[in-house]
């Protein structure tokens, strides 16, 4: 039998790892919160394709969730609530780190950076 608090461990991990990653966009200006758009294209097509895996995997019981570590809510009657904000929480987390390395080292190319102007002669 779970404990109190037992239930929001997954979401408390969840919570972590934002708490953790807000100093990049808070000090070192990544601006990823600040660009809703170009982040949303980022995240939801992962939503998409790992939502609906864990879908097939929960039906095929390839894996499952401790009850005794979720909240209990879940959606499409299988998956907890957590593990769609961890498909969420995750990729932003990672967008913020490599966009704090861009912040710090300025000479780092990802290959999605503006074209330079084209120098008239």
């Amino acid at each position: 039998m779970a404990s109190g608090w037992q239930h929001f461990a997954y979401l408390g991990a969840l919570v972590f790892i934002l708490l953790t990653t807000l100093p990049l966009e808070l000090y070192l200006g990544v601006r990823v919160w600040r660009r809703p758009r170009r982040l949303a294209l980022t995240v939801l097509p992962v939503v998409a394709v790992f939502v609906v895996w864990d879908l097939y995997a929960i039906d095929q019981q390839h894996w499952f969730f401790d009850p005794e570590q979720t909240t209990g809510v879940l959606l499409f009657g299988t998956l907890p609530v957590e593990e769609l904000l961890f498909f969420v929480v995750v990729p932003i987390a990672a967008v913020m780190t490599l966009e704090a390395v861009r912040v710090v080292k300025t000479h780092w190319v990802v290959g999605d950076e503006a074209a330079p102007e084209a120098v008239s002669r």
